[in-house]
């Protein structure tokens, strides 16, 4: 049974005649791993991930497999990804994150503009943040049909985000639909406790989270860490998108 709690505020941007929902994570603490403390500041992050319509709005072609506005966006690249958050950014005014320089992307996480979330961040939100129960293994319940798409329930595609049942944040789709780009590149962990992470400073894997429509349901806990090249695009591989406040 989902544990019911107020969410946190809700910032809305107004893109084009579409509005992104963003939730307001409030700071703290958690476990990653067996070893690994982590103390986040407070931040947004997508109330669902990126959809099509939203994509569509801001980028001139729409890569998706399974079409449909209300479906997440995906076939998309860690590069594609972070482009569409400096287009987001320039549309609202807002500071780009990410500077492109050949092949070499580097992040500002000190603006104010939209970035993807770092996995830290990631994982916090996905737990619930401060109202995060430890027992669940998935985004909200122990339960995975009751909060997630994923290979037993999900017909083989995606699905419209929001279906299901939100974590206690009030957060859709963070176990199972599509997997989601986060901005770190992959590595081990460290051993001491770290304040905002920003992940690896060089790497040749990008960090992914979530699970997905097509995998079990282990690939879909909150925990479960997965790692392939920035430049890979699948029909699997969505986004959602994160600020600082």
């Amino acid at each position: 049974m989902l544990l019911k709690i107020t969410p946190p505020k809700t910032i809305n941007f107004h893109v084009n005649n579409l509005t992104l929902e963003m939730i307001e994570v409030p700071g703290g603490s958690f476990m990653m791993g067996e070893n690994y403390e982590v103390t986040l500041s407070p931040y947004h992050i997508g109330k669902y991930p990126v959809t099509q319509a939203l994509w569509s709005a801001l980028m001139p072609k729409n890569p998706s497999w399974f079409k449909g506005p209300n479906r997440p966006v995906e076939n998309v690249s860690w590069f594609d990804a972070a482009k569409f958050c400096n287009a987001l950014s320039k549309n609202q005014g807002l500071e780009e994150v990410y500077a492109f320089r050949r092949e070499e992307v580097t992040a500002n996480h000190k603006v104010k503009g939209f970035r993807l979330p770092t996995e830290a961040q990631w994982e916090y939100a996905a737990r619930g943040g401060t109202h995060h129960i430890d027992n669940y293994e998935y985004s909200g319940e122990k339960n995975l049909h009751a909060v997630g798409w994923y290979r037993d329930n999900s017909h083989n595609q995606t699905q419209p985000i929001g279906l299901k049942d939100p974590n206690q944040l009030g957060i859709y789709d963070m176990s199972g639909n599509v997997w989601e780009w986060c901005g770190d590149w992959y590595g081990n962990y460290p051993e001491s406790v770290q304040q905002d992470p920003p992940g690896p400073l060089k790497g040749s894997n990008r960090v992914l989270r979530g699970g997905s429509w097509y995998g079990d349901s282990g690939s879909c806990r909150v925990t479960h860490r997965y790692r392939i090249m920035p430049e890979y695009r699948h029909d699997i591989v969505g986004f959602r998108v994160a600020r600082q406040f």
